[in-house]
């Protein structure tokens, strides 16, 4: 059947104006634009962060920010370690090529108290800036913190809230055995020596940004990166502990893990827990949302998510916050931060939850019925265990 919205050009242009006049009620000063010059034109902002699933819905809906201010935006999205190398190399020298980044979870502490990101509580505070109903306020208080400096001032508004939860796509294959979902690095073990290749499903799986998928098991075992991270950055990962949670963590990989295969990139590892091929992994909340997609998904009906194991030290949640924020060196920080306030205002964010985005940072599309309904998945409440999980962050990890 053919999808008659898709060939209804005035059906599509009333959504197009009506989602630019809501969008200019969110910014003063840009609601009465439409009507005369726009408040940016000729101004052309150079937006960058890592490819990742808010910014692509972004990019599609950059058309209609366009319109709305007359800016031009060139949005750039390369991978998570060209970004990161690209965009620490710039800010260091204070540069101009970037107007909008992705203020990076690992590099937060980095790029904000070094000086290098814009204080935005200023622009916040500024009624003709931002409405009060733009509310900072329902960003989540813990995603928020990674985003503030020493000076308690904020430099991100943060786009994600990620916690590492882990993930049994063919837990069929677990009640089988008579077994529970792990709850302890032993009980782990003990699973996975249960169901490791029944019926051609390896048993585990991580993907290769170690810095989030093995840290929580560092610490489960009682050891760190850093002696005592930000302050001391000494390494540690030759103590006894640091020894025995890499020795365990390179067990699962090797004993446990596909053929031919130690680890997958992230992206691979979603598709390999929709397949079956895999049985467990640690992964954040916005991937494993897509094996509840029954038209994508072939684990839909078997797959049960909970806590990453804890170990002899404790459990240790892992999770990250990225947010959008404003390099000192930019020339257009006002239109800088319009463009922030527009990505992350509440009707685009929930926008994105309607289209699946799985890892909101507002509270209220955290709590909205869209959301909610969508982390349902078998059985499991994602949304339910990732505000557990963060409720029970003992310290942030070191990476």
């Amino acid at each position: 059947m053919t999808d008659s919205f898709s060939f209804d050009p005035q059906r599509r242009q009333l959504l197009k104006t009506s989602a630019a006049i809501g969008a200019a009620s969110l910014v003063p000063g840009l609601a009465t634009a439409q009507s005369g010059a726009k408040k940016f034109n000729g101004v052309t902002l150079n937006v960058s962060t890592f490819s990742a699933a808010y910014p692509k819905l972004l990019q599609q809906w950059l058309p209609e920010f366009e319109a709305l201010t007359g800016a031009k935006v060139n949005f750039d999205a390369p991978s998570f370690p060209v970004y990161n190398q690209r965009v620490d190399l710039e800010l260091s020298t204070k540069g101009s090529a970037f107007d909008v980044v992705n203020v990076t979870f690992i590099y937060s502490s980095r790029w904000i108290n070094s000086g290098w990101l814009t204080p935005l509580d200023d622009f916040i505070k500024n009624p003709n800036l931002t409405p009060a109903d733009w509310d900072i306020n329902d960003f989540l208080p813990g995603a928020r913190a990674p985003e503030t400096g020493r000076d308690g001032k904020l430099y991100g508004i943060p786009w994600t809230a990620e916690a590492l939860l882990t993930a049994s796509s063919r837990f069929d294959l677990v009640e089988k055995a008579g077994l529970a979902f792990p709850d302890t690095t032993d009980d782990l073990v003990k699973v996975l020596r249960a169901v490791n290749k029944k019926e051609r499903v390896a048993g585990f799986v991580a993907d290769n940004h170690y810095g989030w998928t093995f840290v929580p098991y560092l610490h489960a075992f009682g050891g760190d990166v850093f002696r005592k991270a930000p302050d001391d950055l000494f390494p540690t990962l030759d103590t006894p502990e640091a020894i025995a949670a890499g020795e365990y963590y390179a067990n699962l990989l090797k004993e446990f893990g596909p053929d031919g295969a130690i680890t997958y990139q992230p992206d691979q590892v979603t598709q390999a827990l929709k397949l079956g091929r895999v049985n467990f992994t640690d992964a954040g909340q916005l991937h494993l949302a897509q094996l509840g997609d029954p038209a994508t998904s072939k684990t839909v009906k078997t797959v049960k998510f909970g806590f990453v194991p804890k170990g002899p030290a404790g459990r240790f949640p892992g999770t990250a916050v990225h947010g959008l924020g404003i390099p000192v060196g930019s020339k257009n920080k006002e239109a800088a931060w319009t463009f922030i306030q527009w990505a992350l205002s509440k009707q685009v964010t929930g926008r994105a939850v309607a289209a699946g985005y799985g890892s909101p940072a507002r509270r209220s599309d955290i709590d909205s019925t869209a959301f909610r309904q969508k982390q349902v998945i078998n059985g499991s409440d994602l949304a339910k265990l990732s505000l557990e999980y963060r409720s029970s962050l003992r310290r942030r990890p070191a990476t």
